[in-house]
């Protein structure tokens, strides 16, 4: 091969390479380009704007999210040293939810919550936390009322509502601590009205409004919303049989809560209309066959006994002797306690009930009683 030949051969290949080169770049550019082009952010689109009753939920929110509270329950626990000195720990027993009632630092939360604590603390929304002082509570409706020395200007009290008009359907927001993950919110409607449930004292606790709002272990005493963001109730119980929301949750309605709470301010309890009488337990009834509430005792003073009731008397013999037993108030018929219970909640102190009642071996009778106020 000649001298001349070689130099084009070389030169052609030459060329080649440098073509080879330059494509070799064209794609790999393109690879890249194709690689980082799958690698980057997507564009976020525009968000529309929030619907009416989103920016209405959210502006209830924020409006009532600073009244609510989270509530620490604490309990002293002793024990011996091994010198034979006493220790005393805290020992945190529970938490709940509460809220704001008034801007001399009363706090509403469940009785439950607080139940054998010996002590409560308060996070109130901007995160500071305050010792409580236990004013007072009413068992019977699971309603108890705490006390903390806050400034004003961190109180804000909720608005009251009522819950004598309330209609199933109605839009609710639950606002409360549950699992300890405070001020969580939580919507739904009423489900019902004029529910029943029982009290830590197995008493009735009437006119309780049913909602599908997620209540969970932790919002017990937080405030249920309405629409408007008033107080219609305390939300206290949950009918699940894992111990989670399963859309059935109740509320104290915000009508006995209103009357119950300022008693519990003035007086420490709540002060109920009661009839000046000792009942025998209803299994006792039953084991004399009476259909009816067994009285055991009358009050001396009392609307009872002004009405010449009569309790258990001894005969000549000593043998105890049935004296008059309830069957009815307000024309309605009773046979147990609870019954009965359900009749006095509608009045106060002062009222006149109509009792029936009858004696062993009598025909019933008639009795006005005038209602006096609890002792404790």
């Amino acid at each position: 091969m000649s001298y001349a030949e070689s130099r084009r051969r070389s030169s052609a290949n030459g060329w080649l390479i440098l073509l080879c080169a330059i494509l070799g770049l064209m794609l790999a550019k393109d690879y890249w380009l194709e690689k980082r082009a799958t690698h980057q952010e997507r564009p976020v689109a525009p968000r529309a704007d929030l619907a009416m009753n989103e920016q209405a939920t959210i502006a209830r929110f924020e409006e009532a999210s600073p009244s609510v509270v989270y509530i620490t329950s604490v309990r002293l626990e002793r024990t011996r040293s091994f010198f034979g000195g006493l220790n005393i720990h805290k020992i945190p027993s529970g938490t709940g939810t509460g809220f704001i009632w008034n801007d001399q630092g009363h706090v509403v939360t469940n009785f439950h919550v607080i139940q054998g604590a010996s002590e409560a603390q308060v996070t109130l929304s901007d995160q500071t936390v305050w010792d409580a002082k236990v004013v007072g509570a009413e068992p019977d409706k699971d309603i108890a009322v705490l006390k903390i020395d806050a400034p004003k200007s961190s109180l804000r009290p909720l608005q009251l509502g009522l819950s004598s008009d309330l209609r199933v359907g109605q839009s609710v927001l639950a606002i409360g601590n549950p699992f300890g993950l405070d001020q969580t919110l939580t919507t739904g409607v009423i489900s019902g009205l004029g529910r029943e449930i029982e009290s830590v004292t197995q008493r009735p606790i009437q006119d309780v409004i049913q909602t599908d709002a997620a209540i969970n272990p932790g919002n017990s005493g937080g405030p249920l919303l309405d629409s408007s963001g008033r107080l219609i109730g305390v939300n206290t119980a949950i009918y699940s049989p894992s111990g989670s929301s399963a859309g059935i949750g109740f509320a104290v309605p915000v009508d006995a809560v209103n009357r119950i709470v300022p008693q519990i301010i003035k007086y420490g309890r709540a002060i109920k209309p009661v009839l000046g009488i000792q009942l025998l337990s209803d299994a006792m009834a039953r084991q004399q066959r009476i259909n009816g509430i067994i009285i055991r005792d009358v009050a001396p003073g009392s609307g009872a006994a002004d009405a010449g009731l009569e309790g258990l008397w001894a005969d000549r013999r000593g043998n105890t002797m049935i004296g008059d037993v309830i069957t009815g108030i307000e024309g309605q018929d009773v046979s147990d306690q609870n019954s009965l219970y359900r009749v006095l909640d509608r009045f106060k102190v002062g009222d006149e009930v109509t009792l029936t009642v009858v004696r062993p071996g009598s025909k019933p009778r008639d009795e006005q009683v005038i209602l006096s106020p609890s002792s404790r």
